[in-house]
């Protein structure tokens, strides 16, 4: 089922069951979705959807904190339940096994050995795991930190 008939039908039942916090995140996804498809007049795929959910946890994971700064914890909370709810239609992260592997095939694939490759490296593993739930600050770390050593 694509990913906007998803959100439609529960979106449904969350306004059936009248759990408004999950109905609020769930037409935040909607319009976001909607925005890219008439922006863009193309239709969405899954690459597409990926950036879209992408960008709206990393929007949620910057307001939590600034409402955490801001001393509002009970706002700090609603964008973290958000959050939660937004991260429930990504696909799974990659284990700690399965980086490791792709940064290790993708350092053989480049034959990089100094920092100065890293950029290799990294496009190297995001294909090796695409269609996974990247973090792409924990990937560049991890990468960076095999180049050093």
């Amino acid at each position: 089922m694509p990913l906007l008939d998803q959100i439609q039908s529960d979106m449904t039942a969350s306004m059936k069951s009248g759990d408004h916090i999950r109905l609020n995140a769930l037409r935040l996804v909607k319009t976001a979705l909607m925005k890219y498809k008439v922006d863009t007049m193309k239709p969405l795929d899954q690459a597409a959807e990926l950036q879209i959910l992408t960008t709206i946890i990393k929007q949620r994971r910057e307001a939590a904190d600034m409402f955490r700064k801001g001393n509002r914890p009970e706002l700090a909370d609603k964008e973290e339940t958000e959050l939660q709810i937004v991260e429930s239609y990504m696909p799974a992260a990659p284990t700690d096994a399965e980086m490791d592997a792709a940064i290790a095939a993708a350092i053989a694939e480049t034959g990089a050995n100094s920092p100065k490759q890293m950029g290799q490296v990294m496009k190297a593993a995001q294909l090796k795991l695409a269609g996974k739930r990247v973090d792409g600050k924990v990937l560049s770390d991890r990468v960076r930190a095999r180049l050093v050593v």
